[in-house]
């Protein structure tokens, strides 16, 4: 099975291969998470399903990558991705702000990467505490499906060092208001002189993506996938094709954001001008950040995907100001970016979300 390398080959690769085994898959931690006996748990377990699905979409295409063990990494995604959402909701609507309790539920997330790991008591700092299993099944679902790949070995330290990251921000970001940004300033101070110039918020931004983990576990689907390629990989994503991905997710929640007072990286730009040139930075390293990498023009064909499903959400479509700021992302991805704009654009109206 060849790698698609042009925008209508990788879409038809999604429409016919990857999303139907994705909805299969939510399907079935939907009815999961429908049987959690403690009310507030089954409540956020459901609403991160039925609200984020196109994040276990979106990762779900580097199961192309994996040829003809797509299913596998696809299945790992969603419980992988699931488990990403299902904590962002149990800590964005938090009964506490006790940062304890944000780190033990993020423990799920390396347990999940490191087959053979004993599951804890994730919940050992709140209340509520009755899931039924629901986390430890998504958690056992990862290292089932991790355990059976020839080179994961490879790619494992890479993973748990991206997963530590995500979870050391979600920690963060997660407590006291007045505590977020002083916690963030000083975590970055301690990876300052190990990434390319940025401020504190785009290193934070940069670290509250998947897609790193997501790619490498593809790879090791590969017999012969190496240390080094492992490397480059990593590198190829974190932190430029990481970063933009949660901007452009922050880049379109402004507005949400700011009636709801939350923390939006977006709003620390001096200006909205400084905004949109680092956007396009942002955009434009990750394109030359992929340049070294295995398949790299399907790569690209995820970096211009980015901007288009982003820009293709119904709220940028409604606030006029947004749309137009968009419009210059879509003029820097150039024609393959207005492909998938228009096709993403046609899938959430036609899927509704």
């Amino acid at each position: 099975m060849k790698i698609p390398t042009s925008s209508w080959t990788l879409m038809f690769h999604v429409y016919k291969f990857v999303l139907p085994k994705v909805h299969e898959y939510l399907q079935f931690w939907k009815k999961k998470a429908q049987e959690i006996p403690n009310e507030e748990l089954r409540k956020q377990a459901l609403a991160s399903i039925e609200s984020k699905t196109f994040h276990c979409e979106g990762g779900s295409i580097y199961g192309i990558l994996a040829k003809e063990r797509r299913d596998e990494v696809i299945e790992f995604v969603v419980a992988y991705q699931t488990i990403s959402d299902y904590l962002d909701n149990l800590c964005d609507r938090s009964t506490s702000l006790d940062p304890n309790d944000f780190r033990a539920l993020h423990e799920s997330m390396p347990d999940a990467l490191t087959p053979g790991a004993e599951v804890k008591d994730y919940y050992r700092f709140r209340e509520e505490k009755d899931d039924g299993g629901y986390l430890e099944s998504l958690v056992k679902t990862c290292q089932k499906c991790i355990s059976k790949f020839p080179s994961y070995k490879v790619v494992k330290e890479a993973n748990i060092h991206l997963a530590n990251l995500y979870s050391d921000l979600q920690v963060h970001k997660h407590v006291k208001k007045e505590e977020r940004v002083p916690r963030l300033e000083k975590w970055f101070a301690e990876f300052e002189k190990e990434v390319p110039p940025m401020t504190w918020y785009e290193f934070s931004a940069s670290t509250g993506s998947t897609l790193g983990i997501f790619c490498l576990t593809a790879y090791s689907t590969y017999e012969n996938f190496t240390e080094e390629k492992a490397l480059k990989v990593k590198e190829g994503y974190f932190p430029w094709v990481q970063g933009l991905h949660i901007l452009m997710d922050y880049f379109i929640d402004q507005e949400e954001d700011r009636l709801g007072g939350d923390l939006n990286f977006c709003f620390y730009y001096k200006d909205e001008e400084e905004m949109m040139d680092r956007l396009v930075h942002f955009f434009r390293q990750a394109d030359k950040s992929i340049r070294d990498l295995p398949d790299w023009k399907f790569h690209r064909l995820i970096n211009n995907g980015l901007l288009a499903i982003y820009l293709a959400d119904e709220k940028v479509k409604q606030d006029p100001h947004l749309r137009k700021q968009g419009h210059r992302f879509i003029r820097s991805g150039g024609a393959p970016t207005m492909f998938f704009y228009v096709n993403g654009w046609l899938y959430r109206r036609a899927s509704g979300t």
